[in-house]
C-alpha cells in the first residue's frame, strides 16, 4: 500500500512538473509572438514616415540615381534643410502653415463650444424630439462630405464669400460638429447624474454645473475631441479644393502640398512638405495620447 502511494505521489508530482513545463513554453511562445506583431507593426508604420524623411532630407540627384538608399550621407544630413527652405519661402508654405493653424484653431474652439452644450442638453435635459435629435446627430455624422460639399458651393458662390477663411470654417464646423456632438453625448451618458443634481441644490446653474462638474470629468472626452476636430481641419482638402483653390493667399496646407506634386517640381520639396504637414499631427497625438484613449473608449461600456 505504502509503494502504491508513493507511485502516486511521484506521478501527480510529475505531471505537474510536465503540466508546469508546458505553460512556461506556451508563456514564453506568447511572448515572443507578442513582441514579433510589436514590431511588425511599429516597422510597417514607422517606416513610411522615416522614408518619407529619407527622401526629405536628400538632393535630387541622389535620390534619381540611389533610390533605395536607405541612410543619407553625413554631408546630406549638413544641407538637410535645403529642400525646408525652398518650401516654406519659394512655394510660401509659412502663409500656409498660418493659415491651416487659424483655421484649425478657430475650428475647435467653436466646435467645443457649441458641442459641449449641445451634448450635454441632448443628454440630461427632456424637451420634445430628444430622441429624433440624438438620431439627427448620427445621421448627419453618416453623411459623405461631398454630400453637402456641393449645395454649399452653390451657396458660397451666390454671396460672393468663397475663398475666404471664415466660410471655410463655417464648412468645417458642418462635418466637425456632429462627430463632437455624438463623442460627447456617449461620453457624457457614463457620469453619474447624482453630481450634477448635487451641484444645483448647492445653488448652481446649468452653466456652472458644466463648467464647475461636467467639464473636470470630461478632460478625456473634450481632448480628444478637440484632437480629432483638428486633425479633420488640419488635413482637409475636398472642401478646400472647393472654396479656397481660387484664392492662393488663402490657401491651407494640404492645398500648398498639392501644387508640389507635379511634374516640374523635385520629389524631395514634395516629400519635405509632407513631413511639415505630418509633424504637427504626430506631437499633438503623443502629447493627447492618453486622452485620447480614455475619450474614445469611455463610451463604450455604460455604467
Amino acid at each position: 500500500m505504502a509503494t502504491q502511494t508513493q507511485a502516486d505521489t511521484r506521478g501527480r508530482a510529475a505531471l505537474r512538473e510536465t503540466q508546469f513545463s508546458r505553460e512556461n513554453v506556451e508563456l514564453g511562445f506568447g511572448r515572443i509572438l507578442k513582441w514579433l506583431f510589436i514590431i511588425f507593426f511599429v516597422i510597417t508604420t514607422a517606416f513610411p514616415f522615416y522614408w518619407m524623411l529619407n527622401l526629405s532630407v536628400r538632393p535630387i540627384g541622389d535620390v534619381l540615381q540611389n533610390p533605395t538608399r536607405l541612410i543619407p550621407t553625413g554631408d546630406q544630413l549638413a544641407h538637410f534643410w535645403d529642400a525646408y527652405q525652398s518650401v516654406l519661402v519659394d512655394f510660401h508654405f509659412g502663409t500656409y502653415i498660418g493659415n491651416s493653424l487659424l483655421v484649425s484653431l478657430i475650428t475647435v474652439t467653436l466646435t467645443l463650444l457649441l458641442a459641449i452644450p449641445g451634448a450635454y442638453a441632448v443628454t440630461r435635459l427632456d424637451f420634445r424630439a430628444k430622441s429624433l435629435m440624438s438620431w439627427g446627430i448620427l445621421l448627419v455624422y453618416m453623411f459623405p462630405a461631398i454630400v453637402i460639399g456641393i449645395p454649399l458651393f452653390v451657396i458660397y458662390s451666390q454671396l460672393g464669400i468663397r475663398g475666404s477663411l471664415p466660410g471655410i470654417i463655417v464648412v468645417y464646423m458642418s462635418g466637425t460638429l456632429p462627430v463632437a456632438l455624438y463623442m460627447l453625448r456617449s461620453y457624457f451618458q457614463t457620469l453619474p447624474a447624482e453630481l450634477e443634481e448635487a451641484a444645483l441644490i448647492d445653488g448652481c446653474s446649468r452653466l456652472s454645473t458644466i463648467w464647475k462638474v461636467i467639464l473636470p470629468l470630461s478632460v478625456p472626452a473634450v481632448a480628444s475631441v478637440a484632437l480629432y476636430t483638428f486633425m479633420i481641419a488640419w488635413n482637409e482638402i475636398l472642401f478646400a479644393i472647393l472654396f479656397l483653390t481660387e484664392t492662393p493667399t488663402s490657401w491651407t496646407l494640404p492645398l500648398g502640398l498639392r501644387q508640389l506634386d507635379t511634374q516640374e517640381v523635385p520629389r524631395t520639396f514634395l516629400m519635405a512638405g509632407s513631413v511639415i504637414i505630418t509633424i504637427p499631427v504626430i506631437v499633438l497625438f503623443f502629447f493627447f495620447e492618453r486622452f485620447l484613449t480614455r475619450g474614445l473608449t469611455a463610451g463604450a461600456v455604460k455604467g
